[in-house]
């Protein structure tokens, strides 16, 4: 709870930055404040205790805690990222607010134990990050992101909401503690209404981690918006999404699983084929990058519906979390660097291993960590998952994960034989800034050392 207390005022310090003129300092303060936070969530996880705040409407318990590390530091990593990204910008500060006040929301959906919360996270999470996407204001494909995404998002705020209020209309409460009970008590009983909202609230969250079919949007605007926002969508919003629907549905609605474990499987293998297929017809690499997300989205799914609330699905999803998160904020980050040019095609990455060999050993390896290759982290992160699902009524869909993954080496080994294979146009080398250097080889480093070594993260977050 300090750690989002401390975002939520670093937010507000920002908006005052342009005032008080000390905008120069602004980043140092956030990653400080960041690194504060994470310190205080380290500190709240090893005293064991689970505290609620506000009347039980928010709770930093151990999966709380765990999901909000990963995201803190997910954000860590995109700030020293972006810290130059604004710089000829007039609005540098307001930017830092909206980046902020999205993290704060993505805090808040880790932590929620009620209805009112979720929603209030998620409007917090997403109306930040519409105006992001359109915030290259000359870029007519970054106006229309944000426009397709704002749109988008007031419709799965209103399926959100009618969902929300059928759920109390039939179990008299916001509490998800308390609605689980009363659903347990009376499962008998529950009128048709309820079901309809289960299944509305399920619509509206799949929007936000942009599973098949609510997945329509994701390839316009992160194409649309600039890269390093594209990097904030696909790795924090999907981690505080993710961690909604895990506790939401495993915990609030896991007694009636069989209301929308069907639908959700069906939901898991349309994921799959269709981002797998669609991504490898793709040759922008901001496009190829969203319909893989959507491909990882069905994975982390697929531990929800195992609907088993052990220590095994608890470790899959973080774990997945954690490795999704830094791959993709590996190569999001490169890709920001190669494409300053403009060109966001695979071929912009033609020649890379001999313009900076370096930064095309770590691209390669965040791509075989997302198709899920040995010895890096996206490996384990799919075995574990499968090891949640291989004792449920689904095998069928670890065969399709199978097949359609091998899809997916497919279009990842497209950029890694664009870079040691295609000539490059221009054989100038790729400068990049000591922070963006940084920023990539730490998170190469975690790619392999979680790869090599994953029982340590399952020690980490040992619960």
């Amino acid at each position: 709870m300090k750690g989002l207390l401390i975002i939520s005022g670093l937010g507000i310090l920002a908006m005052l930055a342009e005032i008080f003129k000390f905008k120069k300092l602004l980043l140092p303060i956030v990653l400080l404040g960041i690194i504060a936070a994470f310190a205080l969530n380290f500190l709240e996880w090893q005293t064991r205790l689970d505290i609620s705040y506000f009347d039980n409407m928010i709770s930093f318990d151990k999966l709380a805690i765990a999901f909000s590390g990963i995201i803190l530091l997910t954000a860590f990593f995109w700030f020293i990222l972006a810290n130059n990204y604004f710089d000829k910008s007039s609005s540098l500060v307001d930017h830092f607010a909206l980046v902020l006040f999205a993290l704060v929301g993505a805090l808040m959906l880790t932590a929620f134990k009620n209805m009112t919360t979720l929603f209030l996270g998620i409007e917090i999470m997403s109306i930040p990050l519409y105006v992001l996407a359109a915030s290259k204001k000359e870029d007519l494909k970054s106006n229309e992101a944000g426009f397709k995404y704002l749109i988008m998002g007031s419709f799965a705020s209103g399926f959100l909401l009618f969902g929300i209020a059928l759920i109390y209309g039939a179990c008299g409460t916001f509490d998800i503690m308390k609605m689980r009970m009363f659903i347990e008590h009376n499962a008998t009983q529950l009128p048709l209404f309820f079901y309809v909202g289960v299944v509305l609230i399920l619509i509206a969250l799949l929007f936000k981690v942009s599973a098949a079919p609510f997945h329509f949007w994701a390839p316009d605007v992160y194409e649309g918006s600039p890269t390093l926002i594209t990097a904030l969508m696909s790795t924090i919003v999907k981690t505080a999404a993710f961690a909604a629907i895990f506790r939401l549905f495993s915990i609030g609605f896991g007694s009636i699983s069989e209301v929308w474990t069907s639908a959700l499987a069906l939901i898991i293998a349309a994921s799959l084929i269709i981002a797998n297929f669609s991504a490898a017809m793709q040759s922008n690499v901001k496009r190829m990058l969203a319909f893989s997300s959507i491909s990882h989205a069905g994975f982390m799914l697929m531990v929800i519906l195992a609907n088993i609330r052990t220590n095994i699905s608890l470790d899959a999803i973080i774990y997945y979390s954690l490795a999704y998160s830094i791959g993709s904020i590996s190569a999001f980050g490169i890709l920001y660097n190669v494409s300053r040019k403009g060109n966001e095609d695979i071929s912009a990455f033609n020649g890379l291993s001999k313009n900076n060999p370096l930064i095309a050993l770590c691209m390669t390896l965040a791509m075989f960590s997302l198709a899920g290759i040995p010895i890096t982290a996206g490996f384990f992160a799919k075995y574990f998952v499968f090891t949640t699902l291989i004792g449920t009524p689904y095998k069928w869909l670890l065969i399709l994960a199978i097949i359609t993954s091998a899809v997916g080496a497919y279009y990842y080994f497209k950029i890694v034989i664009a870079m040691y294979f295609n000539k490059s146009e221009d054989d100038a080398p790729l400068i990049i800034e000591n922070s963006n250097k940084f920023v990539i080889i730490i998170s190469t480093f975690l790619i392999l050392a979680i790869g090599i070594f994953p029982s340590f993260v399952s020690e980490i977050f040992k619960f």
